[in-house]
């Protein structure tokens, strides 16, 4: 048998983990669901409420666009104003208003954006 050198051995102890590490990064991962809104999922409910005096409406937007995208097809008003909202990666919702304050459905980020209001109109979003 031959004399094995320890510059033979810590190149073939690098190749053993090299291989190991393509195999895990190669090896298919359990798919994750959906979030709702994207890729076919279901999109949340419609809804038509006045909420403190203030009438939020919500329903599947119709078209595309970038608006479209981040909203996950879905648009919000505020007493006939969009709401601009933007879904994240992990299914929450966030609004213009309430942007730091994700929340699970786009009712909830319309209620959100009247608490933060206070009484204050929705004004116009500027479209870049």
């Amino acid at each position: 048998m031959p004399d094995i050198t320890r510059r033979r051995a810590l190149t073939t102890a690098a190749a053993v983990a090299a291989t190991g590490a393509v195999i895990t990064l190669a090896a298919p991962a359990a798919p994750a669901a959906p979030a709702a809104g994207h890729h076919g999922a279901p999109s949340p409910e419609s809804f038509d409420e006045v909420y403190k005096g203030r009438r939020i409406q919500g329903a599947p937007a119709a078209g595309g666009g970038h608006h479209h995208e981040h909203g996950g097809g879905y648009a919000v008003f505020i007493d006939g104003m969009q709401l601009h909202l933007m879904q994240n990666a992990d299914g929450t919702w966030i609004s213009v208003v309430s942007h730091y304050d994700p929340v699970a459905t786009p009712r909830a980020a319309a209620r959100a954006a009247v608490d933060e209001l206070q009484g204050a109109p929705l004004l116009p979003f500027p479209a870049n």
